[in-house]
């Protein structure tokens, strides 16, 4: 094929510039992104039940709907949460299920659940949606004079902001840190009393006379004929301001006095809920939290989000100003851009390298040419595959490049030695050298693309990284053989300047001295690789300790999933004691504040706080910080990263006393969880119940706190907490004329508040909500002023037929895969992997007794199932190269001699990675393949042309000699391009270079042991090998 190409290179040229149209029209048309859709599919339930606690929303609910749920395709694993009034499933299924298909299927089991849940619940609904729990962006609103109210500006975004920006393009959910306006009526009981009314009564009056009535019209159809009149008639319609609903009617008496609203109750324009206060840098704030859609891209719907807020900006009151104290976006970019800076400084380095040997600016631009070629058919390659532009592929492309390179440069290098040897003119020689190499360059070719073909093959969101890499690298790989094949030979034929027979390299200046000095390392590599050649036994013995050696090295390597990354955002998150009030969780927040703003101020740029809420759930004593740390170029400093920071910061936490307060930082893939570290579930398998459960769980917490590898271990919920118990005598209601009805009704309307119906604010309909007020519901003692009228009209207080108690109950009810648990987060200690963490977890929870177990979730369930399918990966990678070189040479020995060589290039992976401190996590397993195949490429350029001569009837040792004489040179050319196309990766800084240190430097030790210690092995295992395979043939000859 290449002698087609040789005599017609406009052709070559053709195909070549078709493929870079192809790509650059992809890169116009690849969206851009951080990660893929690494995570897995999730879809959640959520039912409502007012007035149930968590214990009865669990029993009610929770259970009905979870033992329904069998059967549906691609379920990994669900877990869920009841709390009051509230129960909440999430089903999360394996990256490969359709999350449309997924959705279909929970709605119908949800639906045949449906007729058994309780009247109250079917009336609310039960929604199935395609979940997202972790936040894209929270949009922060503030007055920068404080002038404004949290109310005011709450109810801004709840009513003008809100639905505008659900409606944008790729936003899933929008969570408002704010309540919008609503009519409030306080009651009050003793005057409800002295005019013997009830709750029921004033509920009913306002159900009446705050509504619309459809009235029809005047001369509608049918009318009589001649009819000439046609109007609509228009009756009451809903009240709009507090003086309107003050006027309320209650009761007319007979005396012709009138009862209204306003005699029984204090009405105001209020918020619809007062769980949360939110600030900014300690001024009164409110916010929405962004959720991405499933399959939405977060750069596009981010910038949409800002463009909406952008807009309606303008309806905002003087002096409110937004901010972004939780964006992941400039991270993305930064991370994208970083890489592609990468990328270049890669491809002039490789130049650089290539220059260096090649000594000829002509014959460096011919492997140079090859890069662009490759790199943009690989877009193209990967917009027919449906992927993206991501930080994953743009890895893939900085390891390529070393890759694209090395079959051009095999070709320029082999042309210029025939016409130096042989004083060939370019065109013959080129030809001459394609007959050559051609089964070279296939082999190499075959050899890369079975080290990762295998990956795009596996499971789980390590499955979805591989297939970045797989599809990227052997895409590349792929279209580099072409170029190889068809433009470099042609373009070797064309530029290349003629050289006389037996001219030598340059011997003066720079490139004399490199060559002198390269000629001497190349006889002692040759001198060298001979003794070992002549030596086998004792150097397989060698071989073998140094086999030995990489083992216990790699099983010593501390696993994980990811390596976490400065994304430039910190969380806060405090607890203070249970039944503790908004306003005393606040006080212990102000001073979380002041520590941020006073010690931090260098580092921070944004601090949003919200009481009332956090990851672990909605309660009075619960809160959540979320800071926006400055920009990378700000925070060089290694004491400037989030991860010293957050470690500062949890040292200040510790001494706050009235709460547990932690700092953490997101995980590297933000759909897999809120927080970075490890994720358990402590399940209750043998249902010793929710008391010793709880005990289980204190005791865990207890023993992580003193384990010096542990910290920051904390439970991702609600303790239990104080509950008053009202106990209703029925028989002694039903005695005294009561309606079981009116009592509960009248206690969820006097302390739970009741939705009556709603009222126009604004132009908007907004809701009206019935309550005690606040001096009448504070003390259990208040419960004996509230009455119910019987059947005799006479007033009966609540003391007269009920009881009451306290108990201890949970607010918030665990179960995963239908078993009652509780949630675990935590972090690790400085230099500690979240897999030895969560080994550490492990012990401690064999050591609880009660038969308490352990599931995975999130991050560590993903961390755990790559650790199970590694092994695998890396066995069928090396079968696979196996067979590929033993199809390539028809032999089944001789792939030994390539096999053979992998280990001695692993082994400087695992040592260069144990020095730095990094992990055995995904990055490193795909630098352990691409090492694999490297030290494969290296053994196979010796190999090849050994083999080549010992047909040809030289001697077997002679031939090995030769071929290692002569392949040197390409050999250290490649690996040295690569070496130093991957060291931006390996020595990069700022953001998203963690991920970027753990595949470079992994793969650079991986080739500087493949290029100065295997190659050296090479001879010898050809020799014995091939010697081997020679006796066996002679002694089975007859």
């Amino acid at each position: 094929m290449s002698r087609f190409f040789i005599d017609r290179p406009v052709f070559a040229w053709v195909i070549a510039i078709i493929i870079m149209l192809a790509g650059a029209i992809a890169i116009s048309k690849l969206p851009v992104e951080q990660y893929p859709d690494i995570a897995p599919p999730s879809v959640a339930i959520n039912a409502v039940y007012p007035g149930a606690d968590a214990k009865t929303v669990e029993n009610s609910v929770t259970q009905v709907i979870e033992q329904k749920l069998t059967g549906i395709d691609n379920l990994r694993y669900f877990s869920s949460n009841s709390s009051d009034s509230m129960a909440t499933i999430t089903l999360t299924f394996e990256p490969e299920a359709d999350p449309d298909i997924a959705q279909v299927q929970t709605q119908n089991k949800v639906q045949a659940a449906i007729p058994q849940l309780p009247p109250e619940v079917q009336v609310q609904g039960v929604t199935v949606t395609k979940s997202n729990d972790s936040f894209l962006l929270v949009a922060g609103f503030y007055s920068e004079d404080g002038s404004i109210s949290e109310k005011e500006l709450g109810d801004i975004l709840a009513s003008k902001v809100q639905d505008a920006v659900a409606r944008v393009n790729g936003v899933g959910n929008v969570t408002v840190f704010g309540e919008q306006h609503a009519m409030r009526i306080w009651l009050d009981p003793n005057k409800l009393l002295s005019y013997k009314l009830s709750t029921l009564d004033v509920r009913n009056a306002i159900s009446t006379q705050n509504t619309d009535i459809s009235a029809g019209q005047l001369g509608g159809l049918p009318a009589v004929q001649g009819q000439q009149l046609n109007a609509t008639v228009t009756a009451q319609s809903r009240l709009k301001t507090v003086e309107d609903f003050e006027r309320i009617i209650l009761r007319v008496n007979t005396d012709g006095s009138q009862v209204r609203l306003k005699d029984v109750a204090r009405v105001e324009l209020g918020s619809q809920g007062y769980t949360r206060i939110v600030r900014y840098k300690r001024l009164p704030a409110s916010g929405i939290a962004i959720s991405l859609a499933t399959g939405a891209n977060a750069l596009d719907t981010a910038a949409a989000v800002k463009a909406k807020i952008s807009e309606l900006s303008s309806i905002l009151p003087k002096g409110v100003k937004v901010v972004y104290p939780y964006d992941t976006t400039p991270f993305v970019k930064l991370s994208i851009r970083s890489v592609v800076e990468t990328l270049l400084e890669a491809v002039l380095l490789v130049f650089l390298v290539m220059y260096l040997f090649l000594q000829n600016f002509r014959a460096t631009l011919i492997p140079s040419i090859a890069v662009p070629v490759v790199l943009l058919g690989t877009f193209a390659v990967l917009l027919a595959f449906g992927f993206t532009i991501n930080v994953l592929t743009m890895f893939a492309m900085v390891l390529a490049i070393g890759l694209l390179v090395d079959d051009a440069i095999v070709v320029v290098e082999n042309v210029e030695r025939i016409m130096s040897e042989e004083g060939l003119p370019p065109k013959e020689a080129t030809k001459k050298s394609m007959d050559q190499i051609t089964g070279a360059l296939i082999g190499i070719a075959l050899v890369l693309s079975a080290v990762f073909v295998p990956m795009a093959f596996f499971s789980g969101s390590a499955g979805a990284i591989y297939r970045q890499f797989s599809i990227t690298i052997v895409s590349a790989m792929t279209l580099s053989v072409i170029v190889a094949l068809v433009l470099s030979p042609s373009l070797c034929a064309t530029f290349l300047k003629p050289i006389e027979k037996g001219h030598s390299e340059l011997n003066t200046g720079f490139f004399g001295w490199f060559n002198r000095n390269f000629n001497r390392g190349r006889d002692m590599y040759q001198k060298g690789s001979g003794y070992i050649a002549r030596r086998v036994f004792r150097f397989f013995i060698i071989y073998a300790v140094l086999v030995g050696g990489l083992a216990f090295l790699f099983m010593r390597l501390p696993t994980s999933f990811l390596p976490n990354e400065d994304q430039g955002i910190m969380f806060l998150m405090a607890n203070t004691p249970v039944s503790s009030t908004a306003e005393r969780t606040l006080e212990s927040v102000e001073k979380i504040e002041d520590y941020i703003l006073a010690e931090e101020d260098e580092n921070v740029d944004h601090l949003f706080t919200v009481v009332g809420f956090s990851f672990a759930g909605v309660a009075q004593n619960a809160a959540i910080g979320f800071v926006g740390l400055k920009d990378w170029d700000e925070r060089k400093d290694p004491s400037q990263s989030v991860f010293a920071i957050a470690g500062r910061t949890m040292g200040a936490l510790m001494q706050i006393k009235d709460a547990i307060a932690f700092a953490f930082f997101p995980p590297p893939i933000r759909e897999l969880g809120n927080a970075s570290g490890f994720d358990m579930q402590l399940v209750d398998r043998n249902n010793m119940g929710h008391k010793a459960l709880m005990e289980a769980r204190n005791q865990i917490l207890g023993m992580a706190a003193q384990n010096p590898m542990l910290m920051g271990v904390r439970p991702n919920g609600l303790d239990d907490v104080p509950q008053y118990k009202i106990n209703i005598d029925t028989e002694k209601a039903s005695a005294m004329g009561l309606s079981l009805s009116d009592i509960n009704q009248t206690l969820q309307t006097a302390w739970g508040s009741a939705y009556v119906n709603d009222f126009l604010d604004d132009g908007r309909i907004k809701r009206v909500y019935l309550q005690a007020d606040a001096p009448y519901r504070m003390l259990p003692e208040d419960l004996k002023d509230w009455f119910v009228r019987n059947n005799k009209q006479e007033m009966v207080p609540f003391n007269a037929f009920s009881t009451a108690e306290w108990t201890y109950g949970s607010p918030k009810l665990e179960r995963f895969n239908g078993i009652a648990s509780v949630n675990i987060q935590g972090a690790t200690a400085p230099g500690v992997s979240t897999g030895q963490a969560m080994e550490e977890m492990q012990k401690i929870v064999s050591n609880v007794p009660g038969g308490f177990a352990i599931e995975w979730s999130g991050l560590s369930y993903e961390e755990r199932l790559t650790g199970a399918q590694a092994p695998a990966l890396y066995a069928l990678s090396i079968i696979v190269v196996f067979l590929s070189l033993a199809a390539l040479y028809e032999s089944w020995t001789i792939p030994f001699a390539v096999i053979l060589t992998v280990p001695l290039g692993i082994i400087g992976a695992v040592i260069a990675t144990s020095v730095k401190g990094l992990s055995n996590d995904v990055y490193f397993q795909v630098a352990l393949l691409t090492t694999i195949g490297l030290s494969a490429k290296n053994a196979i350029l010796i190999v090849e042309f050994a083999k080549e001569l010992y047909e040809k009837g030289h001697g077997l040792f002679e031939s090995t000699m030769m071929a290692a004489k002569l392949r040197f040179r390409p050999i250290l050319m490649t690996s040295m391009a690569f070496i130093l196309g991957v060291t931006p990766l390996a020595i990069a800084k700022g953001a998203g270079s963690a991920s970027q240190n753990a595949i470079g430097i992994g793969v650079m030790g991986g080739m500087i042991a493949a290029t100065t210690i295997a190659i050296f092995f090479v001879p010898m295992f050809y020799v014995a090998i091939q010697g081997l395979s020679k006796s066996k043939r002679e002694h089975q000859s007859p």
